[in-house]
């Protein structure tokens, strides 16, 4: 359903855009299409695709490294003809001249065992050389089945806390990748606004030099028959002239912002984008307390602080584990040998190796004391510098629940000042006419008229802003009342 929504959109805008525009590449568009473009193939969004993609492979290799893995290892060829110094039993040296050629492989089943950090391998492996020179000869060795185990004992289990770990920062990856999408929508409404008032500022220069021309000329017949001042008609000769300058500079902002908006949506330097300004808002009523659990349930900052400590906690594990190593090396199975490939695979003999390497520090100084000293100290400023960013992160929540909250009033208020600020302005022209105020009443109630609509438009970029940064933070779409999901696997596989 929500592909189908994303095409008819796409559809509906392009339809608009070819009726309105003719040969002009003009596009009409809504907040809620822009929105869908930026999202689809912004420069932001593919950034934030980028990232969730890296997350996603680095997730999918740790659970690869959990399972066992089938490898193959060879040597194809190994040929020799060297000389190397033999000691023989009498303590005298002597050079014997090795002349060979010969062929290893080696088929083994590698897990790892997350429970105890360690690693086993079944393995299989034959060994040919073929002895050149005089009376050359073929000898085989082989190992039909092998088990080798390798274990840390005292070391640090670090298995074990990557699977503790990774799944925290792959939610965090995912997390982070939705908000990512909600900011993509806050730079989008921020630049749609951006344009929308400077074609508000625009519309607004033009009627303004439209109605200094008209009063300029009205003036100019009225000072013949001594209505008006010289003064007052040169009071309005110099509105006209800065009328005129402040379109250019409108018209040069139009082009700016233009520019800005095309580009952040990916679209041609020809499209000229006509943006309609949002008539509706989300009517809702946010309380903190709800915010707050959203946020903390949804929100990649809880992942983070989940994250952030269970790194201190194995940067400690870490150290302590570094104090002393004792490792397990085994190897058990049967090996067979013989100038026939088949013979080798008789008369089988035991073939074992056991080792324990072992390294414990009898005078150190201190240092590895001190290494799990650093640590501890190091997870202690993790801890206060996570408890710090909490009270933050619950002070920004509340912050701007208080001026979502605030600003459906604002909202209301601009949107009366500005229907009342144009009526003012239409009726002092009026007044203006019939000389019932001067010049200067007439220019203050020009500058709250403008001031009033710019007003308005601001008033409605900061509820949408307000209302999609809630969003973000949240990852809940409180006009629909649900929460924000996407299905990851879908999205990377794209």
């Amino acid at each position: 359903m929500k592909k189908i929504y994303i095409i008819t959109t796409l559809l509906c805008c392009l339809l608009r855009s070819l009726q309105a525009s003719g040969e002009e590449h003009v596009i009409r568009l809504t907040l809620e299409e822009a929105i869908l473009l930026a999202q689809l193939q912004s420069v932001d969004a593919a950034v934030a695709l980028n990232q969730l993609k890296t997350a996603y492979w680095e997730y999918r290799t740790h659970r690869a490294d959990q399972l066992p893995e089938i490898n193959f290892t060879s040597t194809l060829p190994s040929y020799r003809k060297t000389y190397g110094k033999y000691q023989n039993s009498d303590g005298t040296y002597t050079y014997l001249r090795d002349n060979t050629m010969g062929l290893y492989g080696q088929l083994s089943i590698d897990q790892n065992i997350p429970l105890t950090g360690g690693a086993i391998s079944v393995n299989t492996s034959l060994d040919f050389t073929r002895q050149l020179g005089t009376g050359a000869y073929n000898e085989f060795m082989s190992i039909p089945v092998g088990i080798t185990l390798q274990q840390p004992v005292f070391g640090v289990n670090k298995q074990k806390w990557e699977r503790r770990i990774e799944p925290v920062r792959y939610e965090e990856a995912k997390a982070a990748y939705m908000e990512s999408v909600e900011n993509v929508t806050m730079n989008t409404i921020y630049y749609f606004f951006n344009l929308l008032s400077a074609r508000e500022n625009l519309a607004i220069a033009r009627q303004n030099l439209e109605n200094a021309e008209k009063l300029y000329e009205i003036a100019q017949a009225k000072r013949k028959i001594g209505h008006i001042s010289e003064n007052e008609l040169m009071q309005l000769n110099l509105s006209a002239l800065q009328a005129k300058g402040k379109l250019t500079e409108a018209e040069s902002n139009l082009n700016t912002q233009m520019f800005q908006l095309r580009a952040f949506l990916g679209l041609s330097e020809e499209d000229v984008i006509d943006p309609e300004v949002p008539m509706s808002a989300p009517s809702v009523k946010l309380i903190y307390q709800d915010v707050l659990t959203k946020a903390q349930e949804n929100n990649k900052f809880a992942r983070n602080i989940l994250r952030r400590q269970l790194e201190a906690d194995y940067a400690v594990a870490t150290a302590k584990g570094n104090r002393r190593t004792i490792d397990l090396y085994a190897t058990v199975g049967y090996t067979g040998k013989d100038r026939l490939m088949p013979d080798a695979y008789r008369n089988l003999m035991s073939n074992q190796v056991v080792e324990v390497g072992v390294k414990i520090p009898l005078l150190d100084w201190g240092k590895r004391k001190g290494q799990v000293k650093v640590a501890e100290s190091n997870r202690e400023v993790v801890l206060s510098q996570i408890q710090r960013d909490q009270m933050t992160f619950n002070q920004n929540i509340f912050l701007l629940v208080e001026n979502f909250n605030n600003q459906a009033a604002q909202l209301e208020i601009a949107r009366e000042a500005d229907v009342i600020a144009d009526k003012r302005y239409h009726t002092s022209i009026e007044t203006f006419l019939i000389g019932k105020i001067n010049i200067l009443d007439l220019n203050d109630a020009q500058n709250a008229k403008d001031q009033a609509r710019l007003k308005h438009i601001d008033e409605l970029y900061s509820y949408w802003y307000y209302y999609y940064n809630v969003r973000s933070l949240t990852l809940y779409d409180y006009w629909n009342n649900r929460t924000i999901d996407r299905d990851i696997e879908e999205i990377v596989r794209r």
